[in-house]
């Protein structure tokens, strides 16, 4: 199996990662249904399938990424992975929890796991500058 990454990430070469700044998406992801998985903070290791649904008409401009469809709300930044998310769910649901008022604060005053807003997240995406390797 082929990784890319950021090429600092493999300090020793020891990874064998590929300079994901020399990939386009367009090279990985040719046909609908080809699909990668892309790893999200290595140190919390959330892990992500990238499926491509369809090809649109062609066009010289670039295309801007957008989402179709997803599932729960994103974790906080720095949560502590898949044992930190848990704690923490644990502790907003319940207003008894010792650090219940903390983590909803961090959380932003309000925070419901099973949502997930489809328009917030193409919002996200066309706020951004992508670099020319993200578009074909």
């Amino acid at each position: 199996m082929r990784e890319w990454s950021v090429p600092e990430w493999d300090e020793f070469g020891e990874l064998n990662l590929l300079d994901e700044k020399k990939w386009r998406l367009d090279a990985l992801l040719v046909n609908p249904r080809d699909s990668l998985a892309y790893v999200y903070d290595w140190g919390d290791d959330w892990r992500h399938r990238v499926i491509l649904e369809k090809i649109g008409p062609g066009s010289t401009a670039p295309i801007q990424p957008s989402c179709i469809a997803g599932k729960r709300k994103c974790p906080p930044e720095d949560v502590g992975g898949v044992a930190g998310y848990q704690e923490f769910l644990e502790a907003i649901f319940d207003p008894a929890h010792e650090d219940h008022s903390r983590f909803l604060t961090w959380a932003g005053g309000y925070f419901q796991a099973e949502e997930f807003d489809v328009k917030g997240v193409n919002a996200e995406l066309s706020g951004r500058r992508w670099p020319e390797m993200y578009l074909r």
